[in-house]
């Protein structure tokens, strides 16, 4: 009956505060549930964009809050919990891609969004998991540097013919799944489709009948004949594919498959971040104009 409440305060300072409320597709079931807006990290950006709402609470990681205050700075842009950070996008600096820029001259940077906002204003161009090939494809020049994660990067170079120059960053959670589980359940359901994100291991992306992103999971899972899917990504992706999927079987790949800073966010959290209007994250001009570049030249990359 508490989150019953609590739901219905939210929806409540929801209207009241002009606001809208997106998160993430690894966000906890309940949070997803009462959310406007679920999505993928940068689909949850361009939304906050877009939106004619004043406010956005953006249940996520800090560098989501940081794409939605870059692409939408008249908004006021929440994050109800300011410690939910990133691994990977921890694992690099500005300071550490501008040496490695030094390094390789005029070598053009291709930048996951998964990213700080001073990560991004240091690169060329940004990618999605998604989009990564067509980004990669779309620069003239024979070899780029991309980071920050060594596992999208390495399944991108898969299909290139360029040079690529890796920063060795990578998912914790997404690097936890080993090939030897995916085989167990291989095994065990051998009737059973394997779908993985990129930012796994090489050696387990090696054993998926497809992959593709969070989004890209959503479509695939939808469009399939499959009855039963072993699902090798974060374990909130669950709650809307067996949702949307009723009649289909979602087997987690492996319970190692969760991210302790996607689950951080309550609807505690959102309700007092609604009540107090805090806390409330923004980017300096100086990054954001930079960065802002970054994204608005990877959005302009023709799709299919």
């Amino acid at each position: 009956m508490y989150q019953e409440e609590l739901k219905l305060e939210i929806r409540e300072l929801l209207r009241s505060r002009n606001g809208v409320l997106l998160a993430h597709n690894y966000m906890r079931d309940e949070v997803q549930e009462i959310a406007d807006i679920t999505g993928d990290s940068l689909a949850l950006s361009q939304e906050a964009a877009k939106t004619t709402a004043q406010v956005i609470v953006f249940c996520g990681v800090h560098f989501m809050a940081e794409s939605a205050a870059i692409l939408a700075p008249d908004k006021t842009v929440l994050l109800p919990r300011l410690d939910a950070g990133c691994p990977m996008a921890d694992m690099i600096t500005a300071e550490g891609l501008r040496s490695l820029k030094a390094r390789l001259p005029g070598v053009p940077v291709v930048t996951y969004v998964n990213s700080t906002a001073a990560v991004k204003a240091e690169s060329d161009i940004c990618c999605t998991s998604a989009n990564a090939l067509k980004v990669v494809d779309s620069l003239p020049e024979s070899e780029i540097i991309f980071a920050p994660d060594r596992n999208l990067g390495r399944y991108v170079a898969r299909f290139s013919d360029k040079k690529f120059h890796f920063w060795d960053g990578f998912c914790p959670t997404h690097e936890r799944l080993k090939p030897d589980a995916v085989r167990r359940l291989k095994d065990e359901h051998p009737d059973a489709l394997f779908l993985c994100h990129p930012e796994c291991s090489p050696e387990v992306v090696d054993l998926a009948d497809h992959v593709c992103s969070t989004t890209g999971m959503y479509d695939w899972c939808r469009d399939s004949d499959a009855r039963r899917i072993i699902i090798g990504t974060e374990a909130g992706i669950l709650y809307r594919l067996r949702r949307e999927n009723p009649d289909k079987e979602f087997i987690l790949a492996s319970p190692a498959l969760f991210c302790p800073n996607m689950k951080l966010t309550s609807l505690e959290d959102i309700a007092a971040s609604l009540r107090s209007l805090t806390p409330v994250v923004t980017v300096a001009e100086e990054i954001r104009l930079p960065a802002r570049r970054a994204l608005e030249r990877m959005l302009a990359v023709p799709r299919d």
